[in-house]
């Protein structure tokens, strides 16, 4: 039988034998290896796999970092999240910057075996219908992500998540901004609830679709909401504006592809003279707006991200889903900045491997 060393070896990033905690490579490999960590946790659950046998453990270990406590679902008794904490030597300097977190708040996705398969599914139809926060899997989130920044204090802590799991982290670092608390955030392919219009080869149908479901959007949002309450929507948007969560993203993902097309279609639009009428898209969706009969914020859209693009080809759904594809040592992306402001958009580019 193969130990846990092992076992990862076989599949996580042993070639980071060193952590650079300044290197924006290293960081998002450590963050998605923590969330691996959760669902070879739940894994280990489901095949009641203890003690030696056990597989989750070398996901954090091999980073120095210790399993503070699991987070459950009381619904299906699952594992759905874990706090993480640094025990760094005692000659290390926590002043110096950039820190590795003294915490890391990880959630996992879907997993769809019999014992996960009901209870994820009905949160992503939830999430879907805009209601995710209602959760009581949300919930449970939340207050710990609240308890861990009162008592270690938000600038320690990170929050990471896949797919379902990146929905509930971008959820509660929302939500976290708004009482002036902004925490480190890594999202790694994020559902964005959304016709899958960054599939379409032709670009001009695409920009014209996008350009229709803008002002849709931003006119019913006028026609249902009253000035005043578009001023304080929009004062919370220039506030989540500041934050910047790092959002992992694979084109062959649809699941998670149409952020790629949101940001570039609001930076064309701003250059057409158009960049009210995005804000107010920006801050909506077509299916909130006509299923709860007034317009309320999508939980998926972003003001600000640091959107990082796996260039790397991929036919298989599995793979282009898959938080494996975020620690490879010769992942080949592109980095876009894209910090939201009053008057513009400013997006930075980088490109390159790892």
């Amino acid at each position: 039988m193969a130990s846990p060393r092992e076992n990862f070896s076989l599949s996580g990033p042993l070639h980071l034998t060193a952590v650079n905690w300044k290197d924006p490579n290293h960081r998002r490999s450590v963050a998605a290896s923590l969330v691996q960590g959760v669902y070879i946790l739940e894994r280990d659950r489901q095949q009641k796999r203890q003690g030696p046998q056990a597989l989750a453990r070398p996901w954090w270990d091999f980073f120095h970092f210790q399993l503070v406590r699991v987070l459950v679902d009381n619904a299906d008794l699952s594992i759905f999240g874990a706090i993480y904490e640094f025990k760094f030597p005692a000659s290390y300097c926590y002043g110096m910057a950039p820190n590795p977190p003294r915490f890391v708040i990880a959630f996992r996705g879907t997993i769809p075996k019999p014992d996960t398969r009901s209870q994820d599914l009905k949160l992503d139809l939830q999430f879907i219908c805009n209601r995710l926060q209602q959760s009581s899997r949300f919930q449970l989130a939340m207050q710990e992500v609240q308890n861990m920044a009162a008592v270690a204090g938000a600038a320690n802590i990170w929050l990471a998540g896949h797919s379902l799991g990146s929905a509930i982290a971008l959820l509660a670092g929302k939500k976290m901004v708004k009482t002036g608390c902004p925490i480190e955030t890594y999202l790694f392919n994020s559902p964005f609830i959304s016709a899958p219009i960054e599939q379409f080869k032709n670009h001009k149908v695409k920009h014209g679709i996008r350009i229709t479901s803008s002002v849709i959007k931003a006119g019913v949002a006028v026609a249902l909401k009253g000035h005043q309450q578009r001023r304080q929507e929009n004062d919370t948007f220039v506030v989540l504006s500041a934050w910047v969560p790092n959002l992992f993203v694979n084109p062959s993902d649809p699941i998670c592809s149409e952020y790629i097309g949101y940001f570039q279609h609001r930076e064309k639009m701003v250059k057409l003279g158009a960049g009210e009428i995005e804000r107010l898209a920006t801050q909506n969706s077509i299916g909130s707006l006509f299923s709860s009969g007034k317009a309320s914020e999508s939980l998926h859209l972003l003001p600000s991200a640091n959107l990082t693009i796996n260039l790397s080809s991929y036919e298989d759904f599995k793979q282009a889903h898959g938080i494996h594809q975020w620690w490879r040592p010769n992942l080949y992306s592109q980095s876009n900045l894209h910090q939201f402001s009053c008057n513009s958009f400013c997006p930075q580019l980088h490109n390159g491997n790892g």
